[in-house]
C-alpha cells in the first residue's frame, strides 16, 4: 500500500511539473503576438438616449507614440473631459459600465503632457458653439495594445487635470468601445 502512496505522490510531482503551465503561457504570447498587428484603432462614441453628441477617434502608431485624432458633433460650447476608460462598456445610460480611468500602472490623475497619469488621460476637447470639436495630438504613453476593447468616454465638463481620482470632469454624456481599425 506504501509503494501505491508513493507512487501517486510521484505521478502528481511529475504533472505538476510539466510544462502544462508554459503551453498557457504560449498561448497568450500567441494572443499577444496576434494584438500586437493592430496598429490603428478606432471608437465611434454616441451619446444615450435624446442627446445628439457623436464622433470618431481613431488611435494610429507613430514614430513618437500613438496618434489621437478625433472629431464629435453635437456639444455644448466649451471644455470636454476626454478618456480611456477601464471597460468597453456602454451600456449604463450614464455611463458608469465603462468603470474608471484606464491606468494600468494605477498613476494618479493627470494631463496628457505628464509622465506620471493615467494611461487612459487625454484632456479636454474644446467645443466652439455649432462648430465641430477636434482633437489631434500624438501622446507617448498610450499603448494601442492596451486599449483595444476599452471605453472611450466625453464629460460634461472640464477635466480639471489635477482633482483625484478622475479630474472632476462632471456626467459622462457619450460612451463609445475602441476596436481594431481596418487596415486601408
Amino acid at each position: 500500500m506504501k509503494l501505491v502512496h508513493i507512487l501517486s505522490a510521484l505521478i502528481l510531482v511529475f504533472f505538476a511539473c510539466t510544462p502544462q503551465a508554459d503551453n498557457h503561457n504560449n498561448e497568450q504570447e500567441v494572443h499577444q503576438t496576434a494584438e500586437t498587428k493592430a496598429t490603428k484603432a478606432v471608437a465611434e462614441v454616441m451619446s444615450p438616449g435624446d442627446q445628439d453628441i457623436r464622433g470618431t477617434v481613431t488611435f494610429e502608431k507613430a514614430e513618437d507614440g500613438v496618434l489621437v485624432k478625433g472629431e464629435f458633433y453635437g456639444l455644448e460650447a466649451g471644455k470636454h473631459g476626454f478618456h480611456i476608460h477601464q471597460y468597453g462598456d456602454c451600456t449604463a445610460e450614464d455611463g458608469s459600465s465603462a468603470g474608471g480611468h484606464y491606468s494600468p500602472r494605477n498613476n494618479d490623475h493627470g494631463s496628457p503632457t505628464q509622465d506620471n497619469r493615467h494611461m487612459g488621460d487625454m484632456g479636454n476637447l474644446v467645443a466652439v458653439a455649432g462648430e465641430i470639436a477636434t482633437i489631434d495630438y500624438t501622446d507617448p504613453h498610450i499603448n494601442i495594445d492596451n486599449i483595444i476593447g476599452r471605453g472611450i468616454i466625453l464629460h460634461a465638463g472640464e477635466d480639471d487635470l489635477e482633482s483625484q481620482p478622475s479630474g472632476a470632469a462632471g456626467s459622462r454624456i457619450a460612451c463609445g468601445v475602441i476596436g481594431i481599425a481596418q487596415e486601408k
